[in-house]
């Protein structure tokens, strides 16, 4: 490094992102995902003993994918080499296995090639990869914010560990906000401090990402002035001016994080969409989790809607899925699709009611015995027992249906679902009356 290029290094790292300059350089700084970088994990010992196989980190922005590579970069005795797929191509590989094959065979080292945004690389591209990851010329580190089993090729994939990184929680946020806040190498040299109550709130709308947080936090500092006491005094509007959100009263851990999550399932419930969604803007304005907002919405799908539109779970699931490869700010649109589909579906708890009685029976009654009929007779000896003996198959009979005893003897007559007269349900309940008239 000549003296140009050591002053442009030094430069860089006081002008670079915040985010950037604290990057953790060993496994012990990162904070959060721990179920794949504790000490026992496979990855964490493969890291430390510095004998990484091909891996491929998946996970939302801001989880750490990047980071971990960097912390292998600084770790590992292998050549370690980076490219990114947005702007790479075909010839900047050819560069890079060329050089691995020559490190390989000049000084026995490995090379790690980690490719950000893999699944940015049509599947020239990454075929293109295949028999160099196969043959040990390089060791890969793929990152990506897509599902890698629906972007990445599946050869690649099968030469791979998948690592899923989840996102951050509120206590790794703040963990770092401090971090940046007391660290020289972030934002230590300008003493500034920051409020509970603003912490909170950076922690909350930063939704897991740990780079929006120090984004803001950053933002904050450099812009606001010294006080009296010689501190910069990061507050709440200081905090919502730098994330460009406005405080709601809404605690996602008090009361009113329990009223207004009540209030959506109530309206989709009672089929008002206008107040569905009104309840869904005003949590993702406050910063729920999109994640949870699904997942009460696909247990709403089952509870009130249930048998009367069976789809409604369909769209429930689905919208579920699309949130978490899409994210935010899409994905408001997704939930809102999914949140009027509920609500102006026809409503029917049977299913629900139904489950609830059966659970009761089941603790009542215990370990009831299945009907000998019923019981497997697909193995040697069965027929002595008498299992599967007089069993009727329903597809020899008309309608594919036959009278006979399923439930076992102590509750034969129980009737668990009953079907009402809403949407689909008025088919079920026409069908069964149906068959069982047909067959009487």
């Amino acid at each position: 490094m000549d003296l140009f290029e050591y002053a442009r290094s030094k430069t860089q790292d006081k002008e670079s992102p915040l985010a950037a300059r604290l990057r953790p350089q060993t496994l012990e700084e990162i904070v959060g995902q721990e179920h794949i970088l504790g000490k026992e994990t496979l990855l964490y010992r493969a890291i430390a003993a510095d004998k990484l196989s091909s891996v491929i980190f998946y996970g939302p922005p801001g989880t750490g994918k990047t980071t971990i590579a960097k912390v292998i970069a600084n770790t590992t005795k292998a050549e370690f080499t980076q490219i990114n797929a947005t702007i790479a191509g075909k010839k900047d590989m050819e560069e890079v296995v060329a050089a691995a094959k020559e490190t390989k065979g000049m000084y026995g080292k490995r090379t790690i090639l980690f490719i950000d945004e893999i699944h940015r690389f049509n599947k020239g591209q990454q075929d293109f990869l295949l028999p160099y990851v196969e043959d040990g010329t390089v060791v890969l580190i793929g990152a990506t914010t897509e599902n890698p089993y629906f972007e990445v090729n599946p050869a690649l994939i099968s030469r791979s560990i998948i690592f899923e990184l989840k996102t951050l929680g509120s206590e790794d946020i703040k963990k770092l906000i401090l971090r940046a806040l007391k660290s020289e190498k972030g934002l230590g040299g300008y003493k500034a401090a920051i409020d509970d109550d603003a912490l909170e709130f950076l922690a909350d709308l930063s939704e897991g990402d740990a780079r929006r947080a120090l984004n803001a936090i950053e933002l904050g500092v450099m812009t606001t002035e010294r006080g009296d006491d010689g501190l910069i005094h990061i507050t709440l509007p200081v905090a919502q001016e730098c994330i460009q959100k406005r405080v709601l009263r809404y605690d996602k851990s008090g009361d009113n994080h329990y009223d207004t999550i009540s209030a959506f399932i109530k309206s989709m419930r009672g089929s008002d969409p206008d107040a569905a969604l009104y309840y869904l803007a005003k949590m993702i304005t406050a910063g729920e989790s999109v994640t949870f907002i699904a997942r009460r919405i696909m247990i709403c799908a089952s509870e009130d809607v249930g048998m009367a539109d069976p789809n409604a779970l369909n769209v429930a699931v689905s919208a579920s899925l699309a949130v978490e490869r899409i994210g935010m700010p899409e994905a408001q649109i997704i939930l809102a699709e999914a949140a009027v589909y509920v609500a102006t579906a026809p409503k029917s708890n049977a299913s629900y009611l139904g489950i609830a009685e059966a659970m009761s029976v089941v603790g009542e009654t215990g370990n009831l015995p299945v009907p000998t009929h019923l019981m497997d007779s697909h193995y040697k000896g069965a027929a002595k027992l008498g299992h599967g003996i007089g069993y009727q198959y329903a597809h020899d009979f008309p309608h594919h249906y036959v009278d006979q005893q399923y439930l076992p003897d102590a509750i034969k007559d129980r009737v668990f679902f009953r079907p009402g007269e809403n949407g689909y349900e008025n088919k079920i309940r026409e069908y069964m009356e149906l068959i069982h008239g047909k067959n009487e």
